[in-house]
């Protein structure tokens, strides 16, 4: 008889005895989870409106601006900080965290140079997304930008040969077209819109959703060719990119920071804004820990809406047809992307697309 199995038993005689006297049990651990669910959720709700909203408000602000690749690097910096944090946290123990750190990122130097790959990608796709909001509204930008759910898709299938229901790539067909509605009317728009150009916003936040893709795909391929700690990936990730990011920072804005300063433009809002965006990574990996795709698919739903109400508000954004038809489709494609079971429930979806994939 196991240890537990007797632990059991014993508990049983107890209950057995006080069956008189039975006191209501709480079950702390699945109350702690339902919390952590609807706390997780919140926080990315959270932090995918204020990050793109933040965003704008600094990129669009009077005053001098930042020098984006400086924001990328700080960026990574934090990133990397907080997930040697979390694997203090995770392990419990400072001496064992840090040899682990020396271990995976200083000895094991084959393994760490599997993180470059996406590390690189991901910067580049960083500075992009500082160039898109810069160049689009922020509703437009937050609609814009679930393109990268296609791309994953795709490199899903490409990288990993991965297979899909026909009603999932329904769900991203959908997704491409409400996104090419929200471009469409944001690229034929009559409004006057000062310093920017809807035409180089577009092809930033498409590069970016590329890149996304691709770097989230190799990088998920890398977490599960392995059993290294996911903070330890990201620090590795992290050490590629404050790598990444001081070398582009040099070529690209180089002059302009010897003569203007590395802070140059730097206030409160903008260093709130970097870390929110740090955040962005890890709250993902808390929601997919404590919740499910539909909530994640609510959360960027809701981010959505909440996102385009906040910017009519505060920007004089000024909410169309065409644009409200891109997100409607957007949305209604998130959820049946992440959860194509419940279309069966109609009649007819459940006789025409039962049991079906298709594989490109």
């Amino acid at each position: 008889m196991t240890m537990t199995s007797e632990k059991d038993q014993m508990m049983n005689e107890v209950n057995d005895c006080e069956s008189d006297n039975k006191l209501p049990t709480i079950n702390y651990t699945s109350s702690f989870s339902f919390h952590m669910k609807y706390v997780s959720l919140f926080l990315l709700t959270f932090q995918n409106v204020t990050s793109i909203l933040l965003l704008r408000y600094v990129r669009t602000t009077t005053g001098p601006r930042f020098i984006n690749s400086t924001a990328v690097l700080n960026s990574e910096i934090q990133k990397t900080i907080l997930s040697i944090v979390l694997l203090l946290y995770e392990e419990g123990n400072v001496f064992r965290s840090l040899k682990l750190i020396y271990e995976k990122v200083f000895r094991e130097t084959n393994d760490m140079i599997k993180t470059g790959i996406p590390a690189f990608l991901y910067t580049i796709q960083n500075y992009l997304l500082f160039v898109s909001i810069s160049n689009l509204d922020a509703a437009t930008c937050q609609v814009s930008f679930q393109f990268k759910i296609f791309t994953t898709a795709v490199f899903m299938v490409l990288i990993l040969g991965r297979t899909f229901k026909l009603i999932q790539w329904f769900a991203l067909f959908l997704l491409f077209l409400g996104v090419s509605l929200v471009q469409l009317e944001n690229m034929t728009s009559t409004v006057p819109k000062q310093d920017v150009n809807a035409f180089k916003g577009l092809i930033s936040v498409v590069s970016a959703c590329i890149l996304s893709g691709l770097a989230g795909v190799y990088f998920e391929k890398i977490l599960k060719g392995s059993n290294v700690s996911v903070w330890i990936r990201n620090i590795q990730l992290g050490i590629f990119g404050i790598f990444f990011g001081c070398l582009m920072m040099l070529l690209q804005d180089g002059a302009e920071i010897h003569r203007k300063g590395f802070l140059f433009g730097y206030t409160d809002v903008v260093w709130l804004t970097i870390t929110v965006q740090s955040a962005g990574g890890l709250l993902v990996a808390l929601v997919v820990k404590h919740a499910d795709n539909i909530l994640k698919g609510f959360s960027t739903s809701a981010a959505i809406i909440i996102s385009c109400i906040i910017s009519m508000i505060l920007f004089d954004f000024q909410l169309t047809t065409l644009f409200a038809l891109g997100a409607l489709l957007v949305i209604f494609s998130i959820f049946l992307y992440l959860k194509p079971d419940l279309v069966y429930q109609v009649p007819f979806f459940n006789k025409a697309t039962k049991e079906k994939s298709i594989l490109v």
